[in-house]
C-alpha cells in the first residue's frame, strides 16, 4: 500500500488514557429466502454472473416489485429474538443515490418506519462479563449488485483498468439491524463489538433465517466509532469502516480507528466524517467517502408498495416459534456434554455446535462427536473449502461409524476409510464396511500366524519382551497391523503376542 495513504497513530493504550470510545454498529443479514426480496428470482450462491436477474431486480421501466412474504416474517422473527417492539404498521422507502452496482439508481429500504426497534440484545465477553446492546432498529431492505475492479493490485477501485458488473445479488432480502451508540465498553471496545457481531450471528443460525457465512458476505458489518475526551462530554465525529466481514476484523478495525483517530485529536486535527476500507492484510483503515446524511439520500415513501400491518395474532404465533436462546443452548450443552469453556470455544469457532448436537442426538458419546467433527471431517472440510454442514455426511452417520467402532467392528483407523466411503457416495457406514471389506479380524486362527511371522521377522524385539521388556510388545504389534491392513484387533494381537513371548 503507498505510504501517502497511511494516517499516523498512536499507542492503544495511550488513546485509551485520553479518551473515551462510542460505537455504533450496524449489520446487514441477507436472509436465505429461496427467491429475492421482490421479485422471483434465484438468492443461490454462487452463480454465473447476472444469470438471476429480471426486470424487476434491474429496475425496468414499468417493473412492479412484490413484497417477500418469507422475508418479513424473517424480520419479525429477528425483531423479537432481538428483544424489539414489532411495528403495527409500516412502509418501504427509496434511499436515492447513484451507484454503479444498483441498477434503480435508488434502494427500496425502510426509513423513519422500520418493522422492529427499541430491542436490546445481552452478549457476554471473553471472561464472562455481560454487556447489553441497545437495538435501534431492524429494518427490510434490499441488497446491492457486485463489483468486480480489475486490472490493479489492490481488487478495489483506485488503480483498475475497469469494472464488471454482477447483478445476481441485486434485490436479495437484507436485514440491517442498528445498534444506538455503544458506550461504557472504554478499552474493552474492540472486544464488544467482535462479541456483538458473534452473538448476532449465532442468533440469527439459531433462527434459521440466514447462512451467517461472513465469508460469503452473508452477515458483515459497519462499525462507526467517534472519541470524546470523557464520558460526561458529547460525541466526537464519527468514521464508517464499512464492510468488515470477519469477527477477527471487526474487533481489529474499531481498534484500529481509536489509534487513527487519537492520533488525529492529538495532532489538533479534526475527524472527518466519512466512510472508511478495512484492510485486511495491511490492518488498516483507508478513507472512501465523505458520509452522506439521511437527507442526502432524499428518503420518500415507496408508491410501488402497500404499507406492512402484521396482526397481533400473527406476531404472537412467531414470537412462538423462537428458539432456545444461544447463549442458554450453550451452555445447556456444555452441562450435558462435560466440556470445558476452552473445548466448547473450539467448538464453536469451527461452526461445529449443530452437527456435534445431532450427531450426539443420533447416539453417539460427545467426546466421539467432538473427536470426529473438530478433527478428521473439520480437515476433509477445510481441504474442500465448504462448511462442516455441507460436507456428504450427516451427523446421524457420524453416529453410525462410531457405534461401528464401539461395536469392535472396526478402529480408528479403518474408521477414516470407512467416512471416505461416505464422502465418495458409497452407501452407509455398515454398507461401506462390508463392500470395502474394512472390518476388524478378530480370528485367532489368522492373528496367530500373523503374530509368528511378526515374531519370526522381529528376533531382537521377541528376545528383550521374553527378557521382560513388555513394552517392547508396541513394535511387534505394529508389524502385525501393518501386515493386515490395519484390520487386526490391536487388543487381541498384544495378548498373542505376550501369550506366545512371556
Amino acid at each position: 500500500m503507498s505510504t501517502d495513504t497511511l494516517e499516523p497513530v498512536v499507542d492503544y493504550d495511550e488513546a485509551l488514557r485520553r479518551y473515551d470510545p462510542v460505537m455504533g454498529l450496524e449489520v446487514h443479514v441477507e436472509l436465505n429466502t429461496a427467491s429475492k426480496m421482490f421479485c422471483g428470482c434465484s438468492t443461490a450462491f454462487g452463480a454465473a454472473p447476472n444469470t438471476q436477474t429480471c426486470p424487476v431486480c434491474l429496475g425496468l421501466p414499468g417493473s412492479m416489485p412484490v413484497v417477500n412474504g418469507s422475508a418479513v416474517e424473517s424480520a419479525i422473527r429477528i425483531g423479537l429474538a432481538l428483544n424489539c417492539e414489532i411495528a403495527d404498521w409500516c412502509r418501504f422507502a427509496r434511499k436515492n443515490y447513484f451507484y454503479p452496482d444498483m441498477p434503480k439508481n435508488y434502494q427500496i429500504s425502510q426509513y423513519d418506519e422500520p418493522i422492529a426497534f427499541d430491542g436490546h440484545l445481552d452478549i457476554e465477553l471473553d471472561d464472562g462479563t455481560p454487556f447489553r446492546i441497545e437495538i435501534e432498529r431492524a429494518h427490510m431492505e434490499e441488497d446491492t449488485g457486485k463489483s468486480t475492479h480489475v486490472g490493479g493490485a489492490t481488487g478495489r477501485i483506485h488503480g483498475a483498468d475497469h469494472s464488471l458488473l454482477d447483478y445476481n445479488r441485486c434485490g436479495v432480502p437484507l436485514i440491517e439491524i442498528v445498534t444506538r451508540p455503544i458506550t461504557g465498553a472504554g478499552e474493552r471496545a474492540p472486544e464488544v463489538a467482535r462479541a456483538y457481531v458473534a452473538a448476532l450471528r449465532e442468533l440469527m443460525k439459531a433462527l434459521k433465517v440466514s447462512d451467517a457465512r461472513m465469508e460469503q458476505g452473508n452477515l458483515r458489518c459497519d462499525a462507526n466509532l467517534s472519541l470524546r475526551p470523557t464520558p460526561a462530554d458529547e460525541f466526537g465525529t464519527r468514521s464508517e469502516t464499512k464492510n468488515v466481514n470477519s469477527l477477527r476484523s471487526v474487533e481489529n478495525a474499531v481498534r484500529y480507528e481509536i489509534t487513527r483517530q487519537a492520533a488525529r485529536l492529538d495532532a489538533g486535527q479534526r475527524v472527518v466524517q466519512e466512510t472508511r476500507m478495512w484492510h485486511e492484510g495491511d490492518q488498516l483503515t483507508t478513507a472512501g467517502r465523505s458520509k452522506e446524511t439521511a437527507e442526502d439520500y432524499r428518503y420518500f415513501p415507496e408508491p410501488d408498495l402497500v404499507p406492512i400491518a402484521p396482526s397481533r395474532e400473527w406476531v404472537e404465533q412467531l414470537r412462538a416459534t423462537l428458539p432456545e436462546a444461544p447463549g442458554v443452548r450453550l451452555k445447556r450443552l456444555q452441562s450435558e456434554w462435560g466440556f470445558s469453556d476452552a473445548e466448547m470455544t473450539d467448538i464453536t469457532n469451527a461452526d461445529a455446535l449443530e452437527v456435534m448436537e445431532q450427531t450426539v442426538a443420533a447416539g453417539a458419546p460427545a467426546p466421539a462427536a467432538r473427536k470426529w467433527w473438530l478433527g478428521e471431517l473439520s480437515r476433509r472440510a477445510n481441504e474442500a473449502g465448504v462448511g462442516l454442514a455441507e460436507l456428504a455426511i450427516t451427523p446421524a452417520q457420524v453416529a453410525a461409524v462410531q457405534r461401528l467402532v464401539d461395536a469392535g467392528t472396526i478402529n480408528d483407523k479403518l474408521a477414516r476409510q470407512v467416512i471416505d466411503g461416505v464422502l465418495a457416495g458409497e452407501g452407509e457406514p455398515d454398507q461401506v464396511v462390508t463392500d470395502r471389506g474394512l472390518a476388524v479380524v478378530s480370528d485367532d486362527g489368522a492373528l496367530s500366524a500373523a503374530v509368528d511371522e511378526a515374531i519370526a521377522a522381529n528376533p531382537d524385539v521377541a528376545e528383550k519382551i521374553r527378557a521382560g521388556k513388555v513394552q517392547a510388545a508396541g513394535a511387534l504389534i505394529g508389524s502385525v497391523m501393518k501386515a493386515m491392513r490395519g484390520q487386526a484387533d490391536a487388543g487381541r494381537v498384544r495378548e498373542l503376542i505376550l501369550e506366545k513371548l512371556t
